[in-house]
């Protein structure tokens, strides 16, 4: 029987996608999956050091391992991803049932480190040097990702997958832990990805949603050619099978107009773009080191809106950062009223050790001050959404059904009829009654009902045209 392995997995898109590819790692090792840490004979915990809160979880989690590790001292305990490259060795400090410490950087070592651990019983820990322990060259290569095996089985949505195109961010923004915990810019060879979207597209892969920390970035440098997001996306269009390109997230700096035509002028590009904003106020944005201006962001906003038909825009926001005033604060929900973005990712400022922002300035805004704005700016954003929803209610939206809605999911699974989700050309989530059948089909639904985050509505013939949206979102 082949041991088995639980996987926990806190963060962001490229935290999920790189659980799928360590699991897929020690698959071919001969690991199975487990269900529950019980089950298991290996535990990790895939982590995030973006924010405070998601810190505090692992640790929590790893506190209640405690006594299970006890009881069962041949299983191993794991912890991987950014807190990992944070912390190191803290973590043995804090937890010290934990067995085994590997940053982002070293993720394709684990099936070696676990084969050792199970040798000899010894912790292991391997991470990625810091950006100030040697030449970029060395770094980035201590940075470097490993082969892109891939296991459908971890994908929470089956026709979606993730593609990672690049590693690495060399922006710097004060507030940011991510170039110390994932290292330098490095931008994947056009051929590679390409191969690996042809794979996913094999494995029955309809949307693929390409990522990176400024994912606009992306250039890569191939003998006299340099191929950039723009150029990526005309070849993964052309690619048989997939149906759907997401790219996130974007930076503002680097929205250029090749890539607002490409998002335009390619049938496959999802009318949708992820920009964040992160403030309303030239001085926060200069504080948070953004390298932009409120004016210039406004100018590309409205630059996308206009030439893309029936896009939607979102954007994240950090409320209460360092010395935020009343007007500074009124700044932001007024980018917001103004620009109306499909939705925010709105965060309470976390102070992380070793930036720019803890170094320079003092964490000041009282949490009552930075919960209340936190809400305010949430319920600005809240109507908005609704308001921006209304007109869908009696049109057709073609969406890709990614499978049982939340309610669904907790009934039997047995049941025939059940309640899906899935999402427009331009990321809105529909909700609609059909049939588990329909999972992984492109849909007309008409819309009902919508809020503030939801349309709800009703499968139409499939026969149907579904109405073009160009509305303005």
């Amino acid at each position: 029987m082949s041991k088995k392995v639980y996987i926990e997995t806190v963060g962001c898109q490229m935290n999920v996608l790189d659980s799928e590819l360590v699991m897929a790692s020690l698959r071919k090792a001969g690991y199975g999956l487990a269900d529950s840490p019980r089950d298991a004979d290996v535990i990790l915990f895939n982590t995030c050091s973006v924010r405070q809160h998601a810190e505090d979880k692992i640790y929590s989690a790893l506190g209640r391992l405690k006594i299970l590790k006890q009881r069962h001292p041949n299983k191993i305990i794991g912890v991987l991803g950014c807190m990992a490259q944070k912390d190191q060795k803290q973590i043995f400090q804090r937890a010290k049932h934990v067995d085994l410490i590997v940053g982002p950087g070293q993720l394709f070592q684990i099936a070696a480190l676990l084969q050792q651990i199970e040798a000899d019983g010894r912790p292991r820990m391997e991470v990625s040097l810091g950006r100030r322990d040697g030449s970029r060259i060395r770094i980035a290569r201590s940075h470097e990702s490993f082969d892109p095996l891939r296991d459908p089985e971890m994908r929470p949505v089956r026709c979606q997958a993730y593609v990672r195109i690049m590693i690495g961010c060399d922006k710097f923004c004060t507030y940011c832990i991510v170039p110390s915990v994932r290292g330098p810019e490095q931008s994947r060879p056009r051929r590679d990805i390409l191969a690996e979207v042809r794979q996913l597209a094999d494995e029955g892969c309809k949307e693929v949603i390409l990522l990176g920390q400024t994912v606009n970035s992306y250039r890569y440098v191939e003998g006299d050619t340099s191929w950039r997001l723009s150029d990526l996306l005309e070849a993964i269009d052309a690619t048989n099978g997939i149906q759907r390109i997401k790219f996130v997230s974007n930076h503002p700096s680097d929205m250029t107009d090749d890539l607002m035509d490409a998002v335009r002028d390619l049938p496959k590009c999802a009318r949708y773009l992820h920009i964040p904003a992160q403030h309303g106020s030239n001085a926060v944005l200069r504080r948070m080191k953004r390298g932009y201006t409120i004016e210039e962001y406004r100018a590309m906003h409205a630059r996308a809106i206009e030439s893309i038909p029936g896009l939607a825009v979102t954007s994240d926001f950090i409320v209460g950062f360092c010395g935020e005033t009343v007007l500074e604060f009124q700044a932001t929900c007024d980018l917001v009223r103004d620009l109306r973005f499909k939705n925010s990712f709105i965060f309470k400022y976390s102070e992380r050790p070793n930036t720019k922002s803890a170094e320079l300035y003092i964490d000041d805004v009282p949490n009552a001050v930075k919960r209340r704005r936190n809400n305010e700016l949430l319920a600005i954003q809240n109507a908005i959404s609704e308001s921006d929803n209304q007109p869908f209610i009696g049109r057709d939206v073609e969406i890709l059904v990614e499978g049982p809605s939340k309610v669904a999911a907790q009934q039997n699974d047995a049941s025939q009829i059940s309640q899906l989700t899935g999402r427009t050309r331009c990321d809105r989530i529909v909700v609609f009654p059909g049939g588990r059948e329909h999972i992984g089909q492109i849909l007309p639904i008409r819309i009902d009902d919508v809020n503030a985050f939801t349309l709800f509505g009703h499968l139409t013939s499939p026969y149907a045209e579904p109405e073009m949206l160009p509305l303005r979102t």
